[in-house]
C-alpha cells in the first residue's frame, strides 16, 4: 500500500533537446531522431528555481554545458552546471528553460521558474499542479 505524503507533487513530463527541435525544424534531421525523455515521476519543488536533472538524462538528450552557478542547497552553497534549453511540458502546456544539473539519485526537480512559465501552482491538499486561479485556469502569461 502507498501511503500520500501531504504537499508532495509528482507530475509527469516531457524533456526535449531544444537543438534537435530546431535542427529537425530546419530540415538538417528527422522529427523522430529529437532526443526525449519522458518522466513519470517529476518532482515539483517550489523551493527549487530552476529545472534540474540527474546528469545520466542530461547525456541521453545530448545537453551541452554552457555555464556555472552557485547555488543554495539544503547542505550550503556549492556550484552547480548549467545546460543547454530543453522544451519542457506538462500537461500539455510547455515551455523553454534550462537545465541544472543533479545526481544521479535526486529525481527530475520542477522549480519555480519552470511553473511561472507554464502557468501553474501547486494544489498541496490535492497532490497536484493546477492552471493559475487568477487566470481562470487558462494558461497565460502576465505582461506588466
Amino acid at each position: 500500500m502507498r501511503t500520500k505524503v501531504m504537499g508532495r507533487v509528482v507530475v509527469k513530463a516531457k524533456i526535449e533537446s531544444l537543438r534537435d527541435l530546431y535542427e529537425a525544424d530546419q530540415g538538417r534531421s528527422k522529427s523522430e531522431e529529437v532526443r526525449t525523455v519522458e518522466i513519470e515521476d517529476a518532482l515539483v519543488d517550489t523551493g527549487a528555481t530552476m529545472l534540474s536533472m540527474p546528469k545520466s538524462l542530461i547525456k541521453r538528450l545530448g545537453l551541452r554545458k554552457f555555464t556555472s552557478r552557485r547555488m543554495r542547497t539544503a547542505r550550503g552553497s556549492a556550484m552547480f552546471h548549467i545546460y543547454d534549453t530543453v522544451r519542457l511540458t506538462i500537461q500539455g502546456r510547455d515551455c523553454r528553460i534550462d537545465v541544472a544539473v543533479v545526481p544521479d539519485d535526486c529525481p527530475v526537480l520542477i522549480g519555480q521558474v519552470a511553473l511561472e512559465l507554464l502557468d501553474f501552482v501547486v494544489d498541496p491538499k490535492g497532490q497536484r499542479l493546477i492552471g493559475n486561479p487568477e487566470h481562470g485556469g487558462e494558461f497565460m502569461y502576465d505582461m506588466f
